[in-house]
């Protein structure tokens, strides 16, 4: 394990020690892929994070992450995008982990989170079904206690990289007849336990990012449920909120913006003050869901439990997004809707996979629309 106290160096020095290292390690074909990487692709330079400690920027030092304070993480999430550094498979970093940081129970702390780190264990998220996505807590598939063992039937859908991972979380139904936030319970369930189907659906840029799992007589061991029995609403609502701050890095909008900049100098618009305008304010909504973004992850590595104020996150996060991918179109002219790189005087540019990508961006984790209602009810106290 890595003992180096990050938080002591100058926050400069630190990023300077980041970027030489992806400079040295990180592998030049995988720079700014066009697409999100399957684990084969993506598991030595994972790996290789992982040997160095660099896995879980902001899980507690005591959990084996580095403890990055907000500004220095900031600098490495910066650092990550300067580079093109791509997305590994990271339920686990981003919300299991963290979970069980605050949720688990010791013997389940004991055994994910090495692993977790180890990469031994690769995550995916059972919570969306073909008829509850937004409206979660209307969940059908159901979990019957028997002995030791839950027995699990039913779907789950848009589960991201199912066929890569090795284990799921997921909401079951406990109590059809309690109200449906109050009959729900939360599991960790292992990939290969018989009766788990993963079908993979293939999106519009041909892509096969997200699948369906069902789950037929699928046991479970009691001891892998996460929290009380039917109290499972509570445990999502705070993986909800992870979910909410890992939609809401900036990462993607950095990325996105980048991306922007390529593309305009290789037009010359930066000539023409009315673009330069508009480039210089979306940079600044960049810098300021920075700043919005590291505030909520130090709550977070405080130990407190996250409001419903962190929806704000994550439609600033995914609209900003969604702005700089729109355009980037604008700015293609009539070669915006072409796929693949469309070629210009000293270079190429791909603009539709960032537009592609920007699009499902405000509506999973609970569309947009949703999170303005939970700001409006929950925040500004207005009538629902």
């Amino acid at each position: 394990m890595n003992t180096t106290d990050w938080n002591s160096l100058d926050t400069e020095d630190f990023r300077a020690t980041v970027r030489r290292f992806f400079e040295h390690n990180y592998p030049e074909a995988l720079r700014y892929p066009k697409r999100r990487l399957r684990w084969a692709e993506i598991r030595d330079w994972t790996l290789k994070l992982s040997a160095q400690g660099w896995l879980a920027p902001s899980w507690p030092v005591r959990y084996g992450g580095m403890g990055l304070a907000p500004e220095k993480l900031i600098a490495f999430i910066e650092e990550q995008e300067r580079h093109g550094v791509a997305r590994a498979p990271d339920m686990g970093i981003s919300m299991v982990g963290p979970l069980l940081i605050q949720h688990g129970s010791d013997e389940q702390r004991a055994h994910y989170l090495p692993r977790i780190l180890s990469c031994e264990d690769i995550w995916c998220q059972g919570y969306s079904e073909p008829n509850s996505g937004s409206d979660l807590a209307s969940l059908r598939t159901e979990a019957v206690e028997d002995g030791d063992d839950f027995i699990v039937n039913g779907q789950k859908t848009w589960t991201t990289l199912a066929q890569d991972a090795t284990h799921i979380f997921l909401l079951v139904r406990t109590d059809k007849a309690a109200k449906k936030q109050e009959g729900i319970s939360f599991l960790l369930a292992d990939m290969k336990t018989p009766g788990i189907t993963v079908r993979p659906i293939r999106n519009i840029a041909g892509n096969e990012d997200f699948c369906e799992v069902f789950f037929d007589n699928v046991r479970v061991p009691r001891s892998q449920r996460v929290g009380e029995l039917n109290k499972g609403w509570t445990i999502a609502k705070a993986l909800l909120s992870f979910e909410r701050i890992f939609l809401g890095s900036p990462k993607q909008s950095q990325y996105a913006l980048a991306r922007v900049r390529e593309a305009a100098e290789l037009l010359g618009l930066f000539d023409d003050a009315v673009f330069t305008d508009r480039y210089t304010q979306l940079a600044l909504d960049v810098a300021d869901l920075g700043t919005l973004y590291t505030r909520f992850v130090d709550q977070v590595k405080r130990g407190e439990t996250l409001g419903p104020d962190v929806s704000m996150l994550k439609v600033f996060a995914t609209e900003t997004y969604s702005r700089l991918a729109n355009l980037l179109v604008e700015i293609a002219g009539a070669s915006g809707g072409m796929p693949g790189d469309i070629e210009a005087e000293g270079g190429s540019i791909d603009v539709l996979t960032t537009f592609y990508n920007a699009r499902p961006a405000t509506i999973y984790g609970g569309s947009n629309e949703i999170q303005r209602n939970i700001l409006a009810t929950s925040v500004l106290l207005l009538p629902a």
